[in-house]
Parts: structure tokens; C-alpha cells; sequence
């Protein structure tokens, strides 16, 4: 009879993210992608009772008042902003841009994300508080 040798393994924490930060902000990064899905819900939730006639869309509006709403809006807002910023700061490690057969700095193509995202964030706020 032959045994072969069981390999150790080291046991690992449950909390194992928790011991650096880079660990921590990619824990939390895919854990925004819950309240991403939240947000969806909830665009999808409002365009149904807009669609439904007024009765249902001041229904909505009283619900999503209520005080579990707004804060689970506000946890999914800071959520989703993380998982802006750290998609942003990542882009460039995932997208080699060329211009002119040389690559683009990364600073540039992180910074025109930006850039981007003010633009289209100061004209929604044109069209919404017109």
C-alpha cells in the first residue's frame, strides 16, 4: 500500500482582505457591483411607475422617502462612486492606448476619464436643475 504525502495547507482567515488595503478596496470594489445592481432596480422601479400614470409615481415617491431607502441610496452612492474611481485608476493597465504608434501615458488616459466624467455630470445637473 502506498500513501502519498497530504500537502500543508495553511489555514486562512475569513478576514484575510482585511490585512491590507489594496485587499480591502478589491473586496469592496466587487461588493459595489451589489448596489450597481441596486441602482438598476431602482431606475427600473421609478420608469415602471412614471409609466404606470401619477397615482403610481407619487407611490414610488413617498416610498423611496422612507428613511431605509434613502440611506440604502446613499450606501449605494458612495459604492458606486468607489467602484468609479477604482475602475478609472485601472483603466489604464487595461486599455494601452497609441497615438501615433507610441502609448499614451497612463496619467493622461486616467485624467481624460475624468475629465469626461465631470462633463457629463455637469450637464446632467444642467438638464435636471434647469
Amino acid at each position: 500500500m502506498t500513501t502519498t504525502p497530504r500537502l500543508y495547507r495553511k489555514p486562512v482567515s475569513a478576514f484575510w482582505w482585511l490585512r491590507r488595503r489594496s485587499y480591502l478596496i478589491f473586496v469592496l470594489r466587487e461588493l459595489s457591483s451589489v448596489f450597481v445592481a441596486w441602482f438598476v432596480v431602482f431606475l427600473l422601479l421609478l420608469v415602471h411607475a412614471v409609466s404606470s400614470g401619477s397615482e403610481e409615481y407619487q407611490r414610488f415617491l413617498s416610498w423611496s422617502a422612507s428613511g431605509w431607502v434613502v440611506a440604502l441610496n446613499t450606501i449605494a452612492l458612495l459604492f458606486v462612486l468607489l467602484h468609479t474611481v477604482t475602475w478609472f485608476d485601472l483603466t489604464p493597465k487595461a486599455m494601452v492606448v497609441r497615438v501615433r504608434n507610441r502609448p499614451v501615458a497612463p496619467v493622461v488616459i486616467v485624467g481624460l476619464h475624468y475629465l469626461l466624467w465631470g462633463l457629463l455630470t455637469a450637464i446632467v445637473l444642467l438638464v435636471v436643475l434647469r
